[in-house]
């Protein structure tokens, strides 16, 4: 995909910044409805749902629902894997590990994407794009070493999520930016986010006739609203913004932009819960966000 003028990217920058602001406070409302008792994947799936709705009535607005079967099945079982595998596990580093860990492990994604955008576009791996992936992995195992940003054991499980999420995330970018050139975002992200309910529906039952582990539903009505945030604004408002970046920047560009998302996370959930690294994570935590930093300075294009 052609990559605009200057005044065409720096709306995308802009676009890709708003989407980093939204994303940045999912770790507050998740955590909020994880203390009051529910199940991280519970949690995963209500924040599927939320967004599924929000983009089905998008697409009820604009007026698009017929699109070819095969290309829907195609959305669908891609959603399954970078939805549904997605939400799970960010879920579960937020439990196990904090929403801190969470935040800093789904940011190998830039390197994931890096990788992408050479093989499916021909976008060009500089030395300095990989100077700062090195920069980043050492930053990574700095952060996992550390133990997470809740005090206690390491959590290996929260870890191996958190890369896992990481890993998902970061094939939203090329999967959007190929079929942007079919479809409008928004019929992308509806198809996307049904697979991934499927998923985690399908899960939840399993976990209810096995185990007899019954989702809960008698939360009060600030969970509720919780939840339906981190599917309305987290998740709905922030992959409409991530679109129209798509649109404007290159894949690398947009990906290392966002990276303001850590660093207001780790503010927030510091504020709001006090969750806060040992020096080796912080040093590890500094390590990547200088990394992508240095990627922005020195041009995401280049």
């Amino acid at each position: 995909m052609e990559i605009t003028q200057p005044s065409s990217r720096l709306a995308g920058t802009l676009f890709i910044l708003g989407a980093a602001l939204v994303w940045s406070v999912v770790g507050l409302f998740s955590k909020h409805c994880l203390q009051a008792g529910m199940a991280p994947l519970q949690c995963a799936f209500l924040r599927a749902f939320f967004g599924f709705a929000a983009f089905f009535a998008h697409m009820a607005l604009a007026g698009r629902f017929r699109i070819p079967w095969r290309h829907a099945l195609v959305f669908t079982i891609f959603g399954a894997w970078g939805i549904g595998v997605y939400f799970a596990c960010a879920q579960f580093t937020i439990k196990l590990s904090g929403a801190a860990m969470d935040i800093i492990l789904q940011y190998t994604a830039p390197f994931w994407v890096a990788v992408f955008a050479r093989i499916l576009f021909g976008e060009r791996l500089s030395r300095v794009k990989l100077f700062c992936m090195v920069l980043a992995a050492a930053g990574t195992v700095c952060v996992c070493l550390s133990g997470g940003s809740i005090p206690g054991d390491v959590s290996w499980i929260g870890i191996t999520t958190g890369l896992v999420s990481g890993l998902c995330y970061a094939t939203h970018y090329p999967f959007t930016r190929w079929w942007q050139k079919k479809y409008p975002s928004f019929i992308i992200f509806a198809w996307m986010l049904f697979g991934g309910c499927l998923v985690m529906a399908g899960v939840l039952a399993a976990e209810w006739l096995l185990a007899g582990m019954q989702p809960r539903v008698d939360f009060s009505w600030d969970v509720w609203l919780a939840s339906a945030c981190t599917g309305v604004v987290c998740t709905w408002l922030a992959y409409v913004c991530l679109a129209e970046a798509l649109k404007r920047i290159s894949l690398v560009q947009t990906v290392v932009t966002s990276e303001l998302e850590p660093v207001l996370s780790m503010l927030w959930v510091w504020l709001a819960f006090g969750e806060c690294f040992s020096p080796i994570g912080w040093a590890g935590s500094a390590l990547i966000i200088f990394a992508v930093l240095l990627m922005t300075l020195c041009g995401g294009d280049s």
